[in-house]
């Protein structure tokens, strides 16, 4: 009788008789691609920080520190007091709240453990420039974020130390998620057709033909070239938040006048700056706006669709 298993045993025989040897060598990747990481590189990505503060680094920044540090870069955003600015969250306020039909989530109201602040700023802000920020600035600006939601004195001074001492407000609220994945049973035998299965409707709540057929119809009447058609999902995903608000100098897109200003260096320029970045009296722009997994072709689509779009 044939058997599977003494089948697939004999193929992987064969294969690792056929492997080169620098396949087992260890000082290069699996199948001889790559390598291995150094202590360095790895330490680059290490960044991670647990609750009880494991992670952190040495360092340390004060209430009095941090006041001018959070003014020049998470005010224009989060506001002077952390109320927010147009669309930008709230960092502060919103106590008691969460009860209420329409809760304000803020660190001080609703964030579970200073962990989790200290290590979204080092992460990702300030928005314009993530992991710009020296951990003694993280400190210090954690420090004055927690002083706005009253959980520390004026002279308070964080460190990796006494940081996950700090008992946030809501933590007792939250708690493990036990339930599994998925109450489902598994069909092993008399499983429904695939193709008999009709969807209905999306969570759009329209059928999968209609939608397809309103994606087609509103690109047969857009005005926009084919660039700026290609570039309005980047532009959605990785521009949107500081070109629709104005955030660091970033000409906005309705704003006509300051792109014809820009155009007049020349399209090449313009897209020069949005993908190596650029520095000067009008603001700033990250080099890809922040997102260096984008390719130059779809920043160059994306500023197209800025240019272009009403």
């Amino acid at each position: 009788m044939f058997s599977l298993n003494k089948f697939l045993i004999t193929l992987s025989l064969v294969a690792i008789t056929l492997l080169p040897v620098a396949a087992f060598a260890g000082d290069i990747g699996h199948y001889g691609i790559g390598k291995t990481a150094t202590a360095k590189e790895i330490a680059g990505w290490d960044i991670d920080v647990r609750s009880d503060g494991k992670g952190l680094p040495k360092g340390e920044g004060s209430v009095a520190q941090g006041e001018p540090l959070y003014e020049a870069k998470c005010a224009s955003c989060h506001g002077l007091f952390g109320e927010g600015e147009g669309r930008w969250p709230p960092l502060a306020g919103g106590e008691d709240s969460l009860t209420e039909d329409r809760p304000e989530k803020t660190v001080g109201s609703y964030w579970p453990y200073v962990s989790t602040l200290w290590d979204y700023i080092n992460r990702a802000m300030p928005f314009p420039a993530p992991q710009s920020l020296t951990p003694h600035e993280v400190y210090a600006i954690s420090a004055y974020i927690l002083y706005l939601n009253d959980l520390v004195e004026d002279d308070f001074v964080l460190t990796q130390s006494n940081l996950a001492s700090i008992k946030m407000p809501n933590e007792a609220n939250f708690y493990i998620d036990n339930r599994p994945d998925t109450s489902n049973t598994r069909c092993m035998k008399d499983c429904k057709d695939p193709s008999k299965i009709i969807i209905v409707e999306s969570l759009r709540g329209i059928t999968p033909e209609q939608e397809k057929e309103a994606i087609e119809e509103a690109s047969t009447k857009t005005t926009l070239s084919a660039a700026a058609i290609e570039g309005k999902a980047t532009y959605t995903t990785s521009c949107l938040a500081c070109h629709d608000s104005g955030i660091a100098g970033a000409p906005m897109v309705s704003d006509k006048g300051a792109w014809a200003e820009r155009l007049e260096q020349g399209m090449d320029t313009v897209v020069n700056h949005a993908i190596n970045g650029f520095s000067g009296d009008k603001g700033m722009m990250p080099p890809k706006g922040g997102n260096l997994s984008l390719t130059n072709e779809q920043v160059k689509n994306a500023v197209q669709y800025m240019i272009e779009a009403e």
